[in-house]
């Protein structure tokens, strides 16, 4: 085991590799440019001179990606270009805002999907059914700044209990920071919780259909048994890739909802840096976002032994 999350870990690191080297090619292949967006077009060649001298962006594309990459290997990630904060305050700022939404959005999703998947299987072709079905597709069809929308409106507009508008941090109170995010947090965890439904429903359908099942019930085990121990349990499987894969749904549904709701957060701070052109920003958050994405793969393929004691890697035993 060890060594396969050794393997792992450093095919992570090669792709975080990739990822910073594309963004940082791809950032500078796009017409314009932080000088540009600063200075506007009625800059003379002088000033424009100057600030990429200032800015370090008159040097050769291979210098400034070999600094780009000592400075990641050290943790030394720079200043805004629109901002002189450093780009570790920024993120370190926006991040709790996005990881609070994410992680309300993967609870409800969670938390509705799996009965509801369950449900709808155990009652194949019966109104509940159908319910579920409907209301899957609904959550699919539905953006999740729509869905947003919908809720600001019901809960702060109409009955006014919620509000709809900015971030209480964590420090402030466990209860004013997750009034805060709970309708951001549903707002990207509904369709996310369709996805992840469809997929339970129809992994524990085919689990149902083994003829193992069908032997135990021969055997005259108990309903509850032969679904909470035997099908359950190997209906996750597809069940649990699916809700790690569909983390970047998430993350993707948290950049519109936030600005919904007006909080911001790395969806809101990703965006204003790529219109600013402010390259050490936008670099360090797609890099955050890939790390996340990344890492939460490896966590998904490790869940995998926890969910399936039989499943081993790199040929271990124990």
């Amino acid at each position: 085991m060890r060594r396969y999350i050794a393997k792992r870990v450093a095919h992570a690191v090669f792709i975080m590799w990739l990822v910073a080297t594309t963004v940082f090619f791809g950032l500078r292949a796009i017409p314009g440019g932080p000088v540009r967006t600063m200075l506007g077009q009625e800059a003379t060649p002088e000033a424009r001179q100057a600030l990429r001298e200032q800015l370090g962006l008159n040097q050769p594309l291979y210098v400034q990606y070999a600094e780009w990459m000592v400075d990641l290997v050290t943790l030394d990630l720079g200043r805004s270009i629109t901002t002189s904060e450093t780009v570790g305050s920024a993120v370190g700022a926006a991040a709790p805002r996005t990881l609070s939404i994410a992680l309300v959005a993967v609870v409800v999703g969670l938390g509705i999907a799996i009965p509801a998947g369950v449900i709808s299987a155990t009652n194949k072709r019966e109104p509940i059914d159908y319910v579920a079905t409907v209301a899957a597709f609904l959550g699919l069809s539905m953006p999740a700044f729509f869905v947003g929308i919908l809720l600001a409106l019901v809960f702060g507009v109409w009955f006014n209990i919620l509000p709809v508008f900015g971030y209480t941090p964590l420090a402030e109170g466990t209860i004013p920071w997750l009034k805060s995010i709970i309708l951001p947090g549903i707002a990207v965890g509904l369709p996310y919780s369709a996805v992840v439904m469809r997929m339970m429903r129809s992994s524990l359908l085919e689990v149902l259909d083994e003829p193992y099942m069908k032997t135990a019930l021969a055997k005259g085990v108990g309903s509850r048994v032969r679904l909470y121990k035997h099908a359950l349990q190997n209906a996750l499987i597809p069940v649990v890739t699916v809700a790690g894969i569909q983390l970047a749904l998430v993350l993707v549904g948290s950049v519109t909802v936030e600005i919904v709701f007006g909080i911001q957060g790395l969806g809101r701070l990703l965006v204003d840096s790529m219109l600013d052109r402010n390259y050490p920003v936008t670099q360090v958050v797609i890099l955050v976002v890939a790390a996340v994405l990344v890492f939460t793969n490896l966590i998904v393929d490790l869940a995998y032994t926890a969910i399936d004691p039989r499943i081993r890697y790199g040929g271990d035993e124990g």
